[in-house]
């Protein structure tokens, strides 16, 4: 972040996408004083619908990155593959946070997986392919493995799984031999994440560990406090999400995605340089949610410990709900209703113009005095929605 000074309520801050992060950016730093501005090449975004300024442009568009400059006094993003090329534009007049750098390395596994290489990071045994070289000189111990694009790879997306040497060669095909990483397949126990904020005078503090289900590569339950991760686990992956803020010289919000092994052991699997899926029960269930925490670090606002104030399950909406009886057929409001009539339980829609299976369309976070309370009426919920049990 250049230039790090305080900058107060009553300013303008600017968002680098029009997404759901975007939204709920927009909604802390409202709901703290502050004008927003965000720029996005869809006139119907669900971020752009409720800031004060919608630049509708595209993210290299010159004249959109010079009106949001002019609109804005500090500017943050909400996705990872905003071009580099933009933020280093905008950082050159606005403080961006987080900077084009660190951005970077986060857009390319490879990067990636160096870095917690030198932060002393244990990460899964793997390999950078961009050449047929590189390609023959896998070690045998990589397979069985999965196949990456090193870039442009979310949500399960640009992944392979892959038994064999035939098998990789054919998956690098199928990716259209693009730079990947091919990562040792692990036996893993569970999936656990940390959201850490770094102040740009070097304040870390982070949410509680976060316990992860998966679907099809996508975030499906969120559990916090997380329910099978040791103390000495959590404290390892606490240390070691604040090691890769450090390391990268970060400024903002940063997730670290971790696994955990069969074993026992811990190892990072990749970072979201923004708020993530996994820290949305921040909004309902902490006194400072991770958003409050972007809006924080960009504008130089002293960070405090959130702490969790209820313990929380998250489960992820996507657009399947509005089909129940499959994608061909006819859209159906979920039961929203009977889902309220439950206690504790805070629904978030983003305002996305139309439903399709996959599209994250909301979360619903459920708070409660204890964590078995909360995970009961999460089952209850999923159960009105038509969402597998957990």
């Amino acid at each position: 972040m250049t230039n790090a000074k305080t900058v107060l309520p009553g300013a303008t801050l600017g968002v680098m996408g029009g997404g759901q992060l975007g939204r709920m950016f927009v909604h802390a730093a409202q709901a703290m004083g502050y004008f927003t501005a965000v720029l996005d090449p869809d006139p119907a975004s669900p971020a752009g619908l409720v800031a004060h300024y919608h630049v509708d442009t595209g993210y290299l568009d010159e004249q959109g990155l010079a009106q949001l400059m002019q609109r804005s006094a500090a500017i943050t993003t909400e996705f990872e593959n905003v071009p580099a090329a933009a933020l280093v534009t905008l950082g050159a007049h606005r403080p961006v946070a987080p900077g084009a750098e660190a951005v970077a390395v986060c857009q390319d596994r490879a990067e990636e997986k160096a870095l917690f290489v030198r932060a002393g990071v244990p990460c899964a045994p793997h390999a950078r392919i961009e050449t047929e070289a590189e390609l023959a000189a896998v070690p045998d111990s990589l397979l069985p493995g999965i196949l990456k694009t090193a870039r442009l790879g979310y949500d399960g997306k640009g992944q392979v799984r892959v038994a064999d040497r035939a098998a990789l060669a054919a998956a690098w095909g199928q990716l259209k031999q693009v730079p990947c990483v091919l990562e040792a397949m692990l036996p893993l126990a569970l999936e656990i994440s940390v959201v850490v904020a770094r102040s740009a005078f070097d304040e870390v503090v982070q949410l509680p560990v976060q316990q992860n289900l998966h679907r099809d590569g996508i975030l499906a339950v969120t559990q916090v406090p997380a329910p099978d991760a040791s103390p000495a686990l959590q404290q390892q992956a606490s240390d070691c999400a604040a090691a890769l803020a450090r390391a990268l010289g970060y400024v903002g919000v940063l997730c670290v995605e971790f696994f955990v092994l069969q074993d026992g052991r811990l190892v990072a699997n990749e970072m979201a340089p923004r708020p993530h899926n996994s820290g949305h029960w921040s909004i309902d269930g902490s006194d400072v949610s991770q958003f409050e925490l972007q809006v924080r670090t960009l504008t130089g606002l002293p960070l405090v410990a959130p702490r969790q104030h209820s313990p929380s399950v998250m489960l992820n909406l996507l657009g399947d709900l509005w089909f129940p009886q499959g994608a061909s057929a006819a859209e159906v409001t979920p039961p929203w209703a009977k889902v309220l009539a439950l206690p504790g339980v805070h629904l978030h829609l983003y305002g996305k113009a139309s439903a399709r299976p996959g599209r994250k369309m909301g979360h619903l976070t459920v708070t409660a005095a204890s964590a078995a309370e909360a995970r009961d009426v999460a089952l209850q919920a999923a159960a009105l929605l038509g969402l597998p049990a957990f």
